[in-house]
């Protein structure tokens, strides 16, 4: 279980929310039994997510991040509800890429550089919300900063970070976003942009046991912050075999004909979290 908090600056013209989601990438790498930089890079877009997803409304909105650039990983995908349950998954998990030039997890490289990002919330309405900016480095960090700076006319600050040990077990993981909102004044970015000068990354800050409200009241430093609220988030997918039914349902009497005449016992496999279900298609088709 992860804690995500959210401060706010006393004017209330800067807010910041964080969280240490090593749990929630701890059990996303259990899943999918991701190489180091695949753990980096899906657990950097669960923790954006799991950021984003904290203005959700109701338990039933959603939350979706989808980055998919010209790398060997091919794409990544996040999904948050309103309830802080998160689930993902990386198109190609066993992807292995030697360290950058400064000893660092290649993220940008397993992801590419060319491609999009592509943002959609689901409030309730009757079209869901979407947009899309075009990747910026695959570090996935500056890729949300990106989105919010194009897509939402909002400045803002986005730090992600995913410490992998030797044995690929996940050490330490975790996340920020620092937004300006409208009133910010120039004394306020100046010292925001001071106190950034300032931050260790995010995994430092972790290895030496900050909590995210510590992390968010350093950002906050000298402008005598409030927090806001907190939320407990996890790796939750919620797949079950009425899910897999309905999902298979949907494709239609015609195909599933197709499929009972090939083969109709189905094997299906969840991407979220690799759960298998046998489910034959002469059984659905009674359902139509």
């Amino acid at each position: 279980m992860s804690t995500i908090i959210r401060a706010i600056s006393e004017n209330g013209g800067v807010v910041v929310t964080a969280v240490d989601s090593t749990d929630i990438v701890s059990q996303m790498e259990q899943y999918h039994k991701t190489t180091a930089v695949c753990s980096a890079a899906l657990g950097r877009l669960l923790t954006a997510a799991v950021l984003m997803g904290a203005n959700l409304k109701s338990t039933k909105d959603t939350l979706s991040l989808r980055i998919k650039g010209d790398g060997p990983a091919g794409q990544a995908v996040a999904v948050v509800n309103g309830s802080g349950y998160v689930k993902g998954y990386i198109s190609d998990p066993t992807v292995e890429l030697p360290l950058r030039g400064d000893g660092k997890l290649d993220v940008g490289g397993a992801i590419g550089k060319d491609g999009m990002l592509f943002v959609v919330k689901d409030l309730g309405l009757k079209e869901p919300y979407s947009g899309q900016v075009p990747i910026v480095s695959g570090e996935i960090a500056e890729d949300i900063t990106s989105y919010y700076a194009t897509s939402e006319q909002i400045p803002n600050v986005t730090a992600l970070g995913v410490l992998v040990n030797k044995d690929l077990s996940i050490s330490s993981a975790g996340g920020y976003l620092l937004q300006l909102l409208p009133g910010a004044t120039d004394e306020e970015i100046t010292l925001i942009e001071t106190n950034l000068a300032k931050m260790k990354s995010v995994t430092q800050l972790l290895e030496e046991n900050k909590t995210p409200e510590e992390i968010a009241f350093m950002l906050l430093d000298g402008f005598n912050p409030n927090l806001l609220d907190s939320q407990e988030s996890t790796y939750k997918c919620g797949c079950s075999t009425d899910t897999m039914e309905r999902a298979m349902i949907s494709l239609g009497k015609v195909e599933l004909e197709k499929l009972r005449e090939e083969e109709d016992m189905l094997e299906l496999c969840c991407h979220y979290c690799n759960s298998k279900y046998k489910i034959k298609a002469s059984d659905l088709l009674k359902k139509l």
